[in-house]
């Protein structure tokens, strides 16, 4: 099945493996949450045994250096790409209303993104994502 849009995931490479993890997991439940249809039906296996759905599509992840990162970030704002990000002040907290305040208490130029997700047109998530190659 071909689908005109992407789901990505891009992870700063020099983390660690849990932090690279729970980048993925928290930046991705921010489309779940806002894109209608994206999310497919509820499974069931053989014995009748009902699971949660997942996304209709695949999720690409992808590595970057620190500086890649900040050129991802400013491509993803300038193209108005839907993203979701996670910041390195976010390590310090451990529940959304302080994750909030903490990037809402930086300025753009001061945030130090470790990680986003993005959901837009193949295109467009393609020209945003250039230079980067899937995680390993």
């Amino acid at each position: 099945m071909k689908f005109d849009t992407k789901i990505a995931v891009v992870v700063r490479e020099d983390l660690q493996t849990w932090q690279k993890l729970n980048i993925t997991a928290f930046t991705v439940s921010g489309i779940a949450g806002t894109v209608d249809g994206i999310i497919g039906e509820p499974y069931e296996d053989g014995s009748g045994n009902q699971y949660l759905p997942m996304f209709r599509q695949p999720v690409l992840v992808f590595h970057a250096s620190a500086e890649q990162m900040q050129t991802v970030y400013k491509r993803a704002l300038s193209r108005q790409v839907q993203f979701s990000i996670f910041t390195e002040d976010l390590f310090q907290t451990n529940n959304d209303d302080d994750n909030r305040a903490m990037v809402r208490a930086r300025q753009q130029e001061e945030l130090v993104v470790v990680g986003m997700a993005l959901w837009a047109e193949k295109k467009s998530v393609d020209k945003v994502l250039s230079g980067l190659k899937l995680h390993a």
